[in-house]
């Protein structure tokens, strides 16, 4: 744990320690990314239309009620000897229909219980997209903070080469060094700009993700905050993985789902019945004769022959339901693999952190001590080069390994499922 809060604090001081007071956090931009972004709007659409279709599924087993009406004018000629009703008149009627279900093979349950089941899978894939964009977020974030340092170090760089060149120009017009040590320096001080301009080709690709997640390009962004705490062992981040990932979850839920839907199936092979009410007024306007009817009956319905229809039902809920149990161990073992990768790289991040800080103190002392060696002759041009070249490396790579030990912990954290609002402490 101790090597994790150095590795972050070392990774706040890195990637933009010395920002403004009024920089944007990593909070906020979760947080308004949270709000504003279009695909999650989507996703909330997605879980409230799952809500809608439980709301209909336990709409049927209450009555269902119906008033018709209709208004019109009739003319009736016949050429039958004893005819009635013939001649012209208006009437009007109006029927109300109430039906209430008994029995229905138990799909109107089943079918509650399905929707209920796809209530709670359309809101682990909202949560588990939740993660997954609080992820992407975070990623982008600290690829924005990297580059822009990895820009300062390249820059840096160059004006070093840029001072090197110059003085072995004045070595050289004073018969010090060759011509070999001039082209050595004008060399390497184009492949340093040629990196520059890929550090800041990078730095435009990050930009553009932030703005694709966000909404808007970055500006002062804060020193990014420590993550949060990590279970002590592997075996604990697996087990926390494997009850609260939410992808998951939904598929458990889809699983509940289709083995309802075998249910519904079934339940269209079994008898119905159903009561039915029905009231009904009639008048003839010009004869003033009124006509009331009210009937209340039990209606059933026994399927006989479907072509094979409602048994092929039955088999295909059935093979539904077995894909959705094959799915579900397949991401268990895909979120055992993701916990693994997670996990390992986060110590790996981390011990290249430790590596990489001493290797950064040592390139330093031995690129002074070339330098000065140079001065007194017992040290090349070409030295000098290698020195500045392992120094700037070992600073690459530094930076480099304390982004990867952020996101490794974060996608651990998205792996385990717990990489939430709460978690990270944004309200």
């Amino acid at each position: 744990m101790l090597k994790r809060v150095a590795a972050l604090a070392a990774l706040s001081l890195c990637i933009g320690l010395n920002g403004p007071s009024s920089a944007e956090t990593l909070q906020d931009v979760i947080r308004l990314a949270y709000i504003n972004n279009p695909d999650i709007e989507a996703q909330r659409r997605g879980a409230e239309i799952a809500q809608e279709t439980l709301n209909q599924a336990r709409g049927q087993r209450r009555p269902q009620v119906d008033l018709s009406g209709s208004a019109g004018f009739e003319s009736i000629d016949s050429n039958r000897p004893f005819a009635g009703n013939v001649g012209e008149r208006p009437l009007a009627n109006a029927a109300l229909q109430a039906s209430v279900p008994v029995y229905t093979g138990g799909q109107i349950s089943a079918g509650i219980r399905q929707a209920q089941a796809g209530l709670g899978a359309a809101n682990a894939q909202l949560d588990g997209f939740n993660q997954d964009l609080i992820l992407d977020v975070v990623v982008s974030y600290v690829d924005v903070l990297r580059d822009r340092e990895t820009i300062a170090i390249r820059e840096n760089s160059v004006a070093l080469l840029t001072e090197q060149l110059r003085a072995a120009e004045d070595r050289f017009e004073v018969g010090v060094v060759t011509r070999t040590d001039v082209a050595q320096s004008e060399a390497r001080l184009e492949g340093a700009n040629a990196a520059l301009a890929g550090a800041e080709a990078a730095l435009q690709g990050s930009n553009a993700v932030f703005a694709f997640l966000i909404g808007y390009l970055p500006d002062d962004l804060a020193p990014v905050p420590p993550a949060p705490a990590l279970p002590a062992t592997f075996d604990d981040a697996l087990a926390l993985a494997l009850n609260e990932n939410p992808d998951l979850a939904a598929l458990e839920f889809n699983q509940e789902a289709t083995k309802e839907a075998v249910s519904v199936a079934r339940g269209a092979l079994r008898p119905s019945v159903s009561i039915v009410g029905t009231a009904s007024h009639q008048e003839t306007f010009d004869e003033n004769f009124r006509d009331t009817e009210v009937t209340a009956l039990a209606q059933a319905t026994v399927p006989l022959f479907s072509g094979g229809i409602l048994k092929s039902q039955v088999r295909e809920a059935k093979l539904a339901d077995a894909q959705a149990k094959l799915q579900i161990e397949t991401t268990r073992r895909r979120i055992r693999a993701e916990v693994a990768q997670a996990w390992f790289n986060n110590l790996a991040a981390e011990r290249s952190i430790d590596a990489s800080e001493r290797q950064v103190e040592a390139a330093e002392i031995a690129y002074e001590g070339a330098q000065a060696e140079l001065q007194v002759g017992t040290r090349t041009t070409l030295d000098v080069l290698d020195q500045e070249q392992e120094l700037l490396d070992a600073r690459l790579g530094l930076i480099n390994a304390e982004r990867d030990a952020y996101v490794a912990s974060h996608e651990l954290l998205r792996a385990m499922g717990v990489l939430t609002l709460e978690t990270l402490e944004i309200g």
